[in-house]
């Protein structure tokens, strides 16, 4: 009896199998990674266009956060969201293979850079550049699509030179005080050195594998290397690109963190560095007699008076400023006095950097993106302005207290915003949103927005940057086969229009030396 029980339930098993089909095979986690994120994020998960997904570089973005970030993608970037592609199990699959760690993670230390550097050519002692163009009115556009730079007149809007560069360039090039020489980064980590007068690329090096961006020193003679993986920030020699020294980017308890961004604080002959990871603002002298720095409470600080030792001085000392959480980002007051940084959840934090502490935290929701920030006088008291990632606003902040002085509606949310000392206005895109293909044009004595500016419907419009003179407005249609379209910054009208690969990005000569109101730094 038992047995025919037994052999009854057994078959109705066997039926009710049959009916539901074939149990469906676990997701093939490398074949998925390989098929959907290879192309950014590197065969080897090194980084590519995207960084590197290992789990000593993704710090808190693991479990529940990187199922959703697959799912949703990831605001500001150009993560797409997999939840319309990729079943709940692939996802699932993929997150957890991005936290599990290769058997080996390559070292990338002083000699490994060294031994990376690559020498073209020499730059010869030149008075003044080999064409007539003006050498401070000279753009450097960057084309994504293709992976070439542009060096353009920005007088005539014809370009002088086109040649490639490394792959997927990262963070905007940077120049010598003089103007004469430009470097670009990649976010594989590779630092390229170009003669703007000669039009010629001179060397190379791979200070990092995977990258965020670069700053050159007040006196140009050396360079900030923020990497991600490895967790590092290093010093180069803009004369041959040499290794100078190399942090490792570690907290005062040892705990490590990639370096979300380094800049140059040209007042204060520093650069200012923020980890991702951590809850510290590095602060790094680029003065030879930089005076020291001292890691603990000092008795006084008058001549022959201090009973303390110092933890570093001289070139290269490092500040460490402990802040209530981390910073992916900074923007900087004019004096270079305090700097507002982007904390999690909407919410912003003051640094005074004179001072060495934090000073007041505010609520930004809706993501603010200060690295795009700009600042100008408004009823005579100084303020700034910054596009929300998330929502179709931008905040204008009062630079003396810090406090919201108006939230200024845009079709959608941005990422960039730029402006001129010379122009009354501000130019912020939409490129987050539906209304990609719109810019809105605000004027800096109102508030207010004043037009509209489509320059092809459809088309993502984004990252504007002026001339030197603050005459003409330059924007990217954001497109592989995009284009260049230089605007009358007085009167909003279309001057030319230049085809290009994808320009993510133009910077002026003229405005980045000389830390333009309005531009980037």
């Amino acid at each position: 009896m038992k047995r025919r029980c037994l052999f009854e339930w057994f078959s109705v098993a066997l039926a009710l199998f049959a009916l539901s089909g074939p149990a469906r095979a676990e997701p093939d986690a490398a074949k998925l990674f390989a098929d959907n994120c290879a192309e950014c994020h590197g065969a080897d998960r090194l980084g590519r266009l995207g960084p590197a997904l290992l789990p000593e570089n993704l710090g808190r973005l693991t479990g529940a956060r990187a199922t959703a970030v697959i799912a949703d993608g990831r605001a500001a970037t150009q993560m797409p969201g997999f939840s319309g592609k990729l079943a709940k199990d692939e996802i699932a699959a993929l997150a957890a293979y991005i936290a599990s760690p290769l058997p080996s993670v390559p070292a990338w230390g002083i000699q490994a850079i060294d031994a990376s550097r690559l020498v073209h050519a020499s730059a010869p002692k030149l008075e003044r550049p080999r064409f007539d163009a003006d050498p401070m009115n000279l753009f450097v556009v960057v084309e994504a699509g293709d992976h070439h730079a542009t060096i353009l007149d920005g007088d005539k809007f014809e370009p002088l030179a086109r040649f490639q560069t490394r792959f997927a360039l990262h963070g905007g090039p940077k120049f010598t005080p003089d103007g004469r020489y430009v470097f670009f980064m990649s976010r594989d980590g590779w630092v390229s050195k170009y003669d703007l007068w000669t039009l010629t690329m001179l060397s190379e090096v791979r200070a990092g594998i995977n990258s965020r961006n670069i700053a050159i020193s007040r006196d140009g003679r050396h360079i900030a290397v923020a990497n991600y993986l490895p967790h590092t920030l290093v010093m180069l020699s803009t004369d041959d690109l040499s290794v100078e020294k190399v942090f490792d980017a570690k907290d005062r308890k040892g705990n490590s963190s990639r370096v979300s961004a380094v800049y140059q604080a040209p007042t204060r002959n520093s650069f200012i560095a923020a980890l991702k990871d951590v809850p510290e603002i590095w602060e790094v002298a680029t003065d030879p007699n930089a005076p020291p720095v001292y890691g603990g409470y000092v008795h006084s600080h008058e001549k022959g008076m201090i009973e303390a030792l110092p933890s570093s001085q001289g070139l290269f000392a490092l500040r460490r400023i402990e802040i209530p959480e981390p910073l992916d980002d900074f923007f900087f007051d004019p004096p270079y006095r305090n700097l507002i940084g982007s904390a999690r959840e909407g919410r912003a934090i003051v640094v005074n950097l004179t001072v060495g502490r934090d000073i007041k935290q505010l609520d930004l929701p809706g993501l603010p993106h200060l690295g795009s920030g700009i600042s100008w006088t408004w009823n005579g008291r100084p303020v700034m302005a910054t596009p929300l990632l998330k929502e179709g606003k931008i905040s204008v902040l009062d630079m003396q207290d810090w406090s919201p002085i108006k939230t200024i509606e845009t079709p959608g949310p941005g990422f960039f915003m730029r402006s001129h000392e010379n122009t009354p206005y501000a130019w912020s895109d939409s490129m987050m949103s539906a209304k990609k293909d719109t810019l809105s044009i605000i004027d800096k004595r109102t508030l207010e927005v004043v037009r509209s500016v489509t320059p092809e419907p459809g088309k993502t419009a984004a990252h504007v940057e002026f001339d030197k003179y603050g005459r003409h407005a330059l924007v990217s249609i954001w497109e592989d086969k995009g284009a260049l379209v230089i605007y009358d910054a007085a009167t909003f009208a279309e001057v030319k229009r230049i085809p290009m690969s994808r320009p993510s990005g133009k910077y002026n000569v003229w405005n980045k030396i000389t830390f333009s109101d309005g531009t980037s730094h």
